[in-house]
Formats: structure tokens, C-alpha cells, sequence
């Protein structure tokens, strides 16, 4: 019995590893956003001082809908129940036109991920079925871990969502190693998302983009730097009210990184 009760302790942390940080509002990432004249919120979870630095941090605590950034977790989930045998399997988008030409065509997880391809990432989803997905979720952690009774639509249209915050924490996790994933797993995931390779850091990431039918749209960047053998995973989302302001995830994500001395 407390052989069990053990686990069970070891399984609740792994989950939940970063109960204990704290939060510090950092002016200098509200100017950032100030700046370009958008709502939203960065968060930066600084390892090692077990500190959120923050701009926003009630937004930054309130969960939207994932879009194309639960590309990530889709990734690994697939990846685990064998839903495709590695990340460069070629999967079929199904023949129907999509909204972005580059979209139709057949590729695999590693060209998907690369322009968020939709119908190809639906398509994982679907072979790995509502049961193993709602499964993995829970493993995972993700966010409020509700996925409705469709399989290849909840994390564009909801009912997930998750915070800015709860995506630092897990994206940490993805990195150290702590998700219950396979290494082989995780080390792919780590690998497609690759974005930037320098001298002295490695940028990961993905966007997402929320639409809807009235503004505002929700944007999203999540990722994290590796720097110093040290990792710093981030989260950003910003109301859109315009296609246009879809470039501003990057650019004010990155800005919000140099603020902080990450980039």
C-alpha cells in the first residue's frame, strides 16, 4: 500500500511539477505590446528562479481554445500509440480543397508541423481515435483535457482550451522528459519543431491561429529556448483583429524573448 501510494505521489507531480512558482509582472513586455497597439499576454517560465515573467498575468492565467498549437501534443500522441510509425510517414489530406493551396498534398508529420497543415493533422487524430485521445490527453495534462465527441475538430473549435501559462508547464515537461512519453517520442517532437540553431541557443516552436466569424481572432506562439544548457519554455496569445495582425505573433514573441535576454 505505500508502495502505491508512492506512485501515485510521483504520477500527481509529474503532472503538476511547478505548483510552487511565483509570478512578476514585467513592465517592459506591456510596452512591447503597447507598441503594436494588441491585447494579449507573454509568459516566460524562468527555470531557475522558479519565476513566471509575465505580461498580463490574469490573461495569461485564462484558457482559449489551442488552434495549431496542440500540433504539439497531437505530435506526441500519435507518435505513442503508433497512429503513424515516425514523424516522416507520408499521410494522405484527404483530396478536398483546403484554405491554403500548400495544404493539398500528402505529407508527413515533419512537412505538416512546418506549415500547420490542418487536414493532415486531422487525419492523425482520426487514427488515433476519441478513446487514445482522450487518454493522452489526461496523460499529458494539457490544459482542461476535454476533447467533446470529435475527433479531429476540438482543439480548433473547442471544447479544449488551455492557458498560456499551462502551456509553459507543459512544454517544459516535453522537454525535460517528465511527460510520460517514450524518448523516441519526445526526442521527434523536439526535433520538427526546431525553428532557429545557433551558436548559443535553439529556438522551438508553433503558432496557432483561432478564427472566427467576428473579430477579435485569438493568435497564439508557443515554444521554448535552450540556452546555457538551460530551458526557457514561453507562451504568447494576442486578440487578432485582422488577418494581418497574424504576423505580430512572431514578431512580438520574439521581441518579448530579447526583452528578457533569451534571443
Amino acid at each position: 500500500m505505500a508502495r502505491l501510494f508512492a506512485v501515485l505521489i510521483f504520477l500527481v507531480a509529474s503532472l503538476h511539477p511547478l505548483a510552487a512558482q511565483t509570478y512578476r509582472e514585467v513592465p517592459e513586455l506591456a510596452k512591447v505590446f503597447n507598441e503594436k497597439g494588441v491585447a494579449g499576454t507573454f509568459v516566460l517560465f524562468d527555470v531557475p528562479t522558479n519565476t513566471m515573467l509575465v505580461s498580463n498575468e490574469a490573461r495569461a492565467k485564462m484558457r482559449f481554445v489551442p488552434a495549431s498549437t496542440f500540433k504539439i501534443a497531437n505530435s506526441l500522441i500519435g507518435l505513442e500509440v503508433g497512429a503513424v510509425k515516425n514523424v516522416d510517414e507520408v499521410l494522405p489530406y484527404g483530396g478536398k480543397p483546403q484554405p491554403m493551396k500548400e495544404w493539398e498534398r500528402d505529407m508527413s508529420l515533419r512537412d505538416a508541423i512546418k506549415v500547420s497543415n490542418v487536414a493532415i493533422y486531422q487525419e492523425l487524430a482520426r487514427r488515433v481515435g476519441l478513446e487514445r485521445m482522450r487518454e493522452g490527453l489526461k496523460k499529458l495534462g494539457y490544459g482542461n483535457m476535454e476533447i467533446g465527441n470529435v475527433v479531429d475538430r476540438f482543439w480548433l473549435d473547442g471544447p479544449l482550451a488551455i492557458s498560456a501559462v499551462e502551456q509553459t508547464e507543459f512544454l517544459y515537461r516535453l522537454v525535460k522528459g517528465s511527460l510520460p512519453i517514450s524518448p523516441n517520442a519526445l526526442r521527434a517532437v523536439k526535433e520538427i519543431t526546431l525553428l532557429e540553431k545557433t551558436e548559443t541557443y535553439e529556438l522551438h516552436g508553433k503558432t496557432g491561429w483561432l478564427s472566427s466569424r467576428t473579430p477579435p481572432q485569438t493568435g497564439w506562439w508557443v515554444g521554448w529556448i535552450e540556452r546555457e544548457s538551460k530551458v526557457y519554455p514561453f507562451a504568447l496569445n494576442i486578440d487578432m483583429m485582422s488577418d494581418g495582425d497574424a504576423a505580430k505573433r512572431i514578431s512580438i514573441g520574439r521581441e518579448c524573448l530579447k526583452v528578457l535576454g533569451k534571443l
